[in-house]
Order: structure tokens, then C-alpha cells, then sequence
């Protein structure tokens, strides 16, 4: 199994939890929880979603089943079968349509809610995928500004220790690589 490259870790001034960005493979990552960009139906799909339910296997499929779907901004959590990841909280982003459809609210959920999760069943280390940012279209920028900020709003209280900002291409971690600093030092 390969490791990801970790590009850039920093402390919350708070020093409670370290936000990393990180470029690579998101079903490699050996934490308590990485985050699927899902579909609806929860039953896999493109991109992330495809690449994680392949890694997990067929058990996945079959606890997703199980799940009866979930609605756009929401998450639910499963376990991670055959990933180096304990589980696998799934979420699903809004679809850009423009900008005036509530998609910032709802993708700020998506974070707030799978922190939620991770929160209630105590897990300390979360891998976060760019949601919506793939065949969904949400202008890259904008989505990482608001899962940089809602990630650490979530944070502050120290429920965890670290949260991953898991890059595919080095263009998106450049990106994060921008953002995070100066997010971090408004706080």
C-alpha cells in the first residue's frame, strides 16, 4: 500500500487539532474515517465515491443498502470493510447550478455534518475529499474556502485531532496549500 504524500500540516491556534493538506489516494489513508463526495443512492458511482467502493468491497454496498439513501448537505456512516480507514462517512454535495440555489449552505453541511458524525462516535482522525468540486462542478476556490472554514469552526472544542484535507491532483493542493495559513491565522 503506498502512503499519501503529506504536503503541509499546521497547528489550529489552538493547538488542539492539526489540519494537514495532503495529496493522494484517499482509500490509502489509515485514519478513523475518510469522507465519501457520494451520490443520493449511497451505492456507489464516479470519482471518489467509485474509487472508495471498490477499495471497501462488497460490503460497503450491502451496509449502504441499508441506509435508504441520503438527502444533499446530510452524512451517514458505515464501516470501512477492506479500507485502511475504520469507516467511511458519506455525504453528498450540492450540484453548482450558478451560485443562487443554496449550494454554499449546503456544502458547508457536508463538512459540518460528517464532523458531527465523527464527533458522536468519538473519532479523532478525518480524511475530507474536494466535495463537489469533480462532475458536480462547485468552482474549486469557494469550495475549499468553505471546507477549510467550517472544518475549523467545528473544531475548535478539540474533539479531534487531526483533519485531513485528502488532494487528488497537485493543482487542488496547491490550492488548500494557499488557504489553510491564512484561515488558520483569522481564527
Amino acid at each position: 500500500m503506498s502512503v499519501p504524500e503529506i504536503t503541509r500540516s499546521d497547528l489550529a491556534p489552538d493547538a488542539k487539532t492539526r489540519f494537514t493538506v495532503a495529496l493522494g489516494d484517499i482509500t490509502k489513508f489509515p485514519v478513523d474515517a475518510i469522507v465519501n463526495a457520494a451520490n443520493s443512492s449511497l451505492l456507489g458511482g464516479g470519482g471518489v465515491d467509485g474509487a472508495i467502493h471498490r477499495a471497501a468491497g462488497p460490503d460497503l454496498v450491502a451496509e449502504c443498502r441499508t441506509l435508504n439513501g441520503c438527502k444533499t448537505g446530510q452524512a451517514k456512516m458505515t464501516g470501512g470493510y477492506r479500507l485502511p480507514a475504520r469507516h467511511v462517512i458519506h455525504t453528498v454535495g450540492p450540484v453548482w447550478n450558478g451560485g443562487d440555489h443554496g449550494e454554499e449552505e449546503l456544502l458547508a453541511g457536508c463538512y459540518r455534518n460528517s464532523l458531527g458524525i465523527a464527533r458522536q462516535h468519538q473519532l479523532k482522525t478525518i480524511a475530507f475529499p474536494a466535495i463537489s468540486t469533480g462532475i458536480y462542478r462547485f468552482p474549486a476556490e469557494p469550495a475549499a474556502g468553505i471546507a477549510i472554514r467550517t472544518s475549523l469552526a467545528e473544531s475548535r472544542d478539540g474533539a479531534f485531532e487531526e483533519v485531513i484535507f485528502c488532494c487528488f491532483g497537485e493543482e487542488m493542493a496547491a490550492l488548500y496549500e494557499r488557504l489553510l495559513p491564512q484561515a488558520l491565522a483569522d481564527v
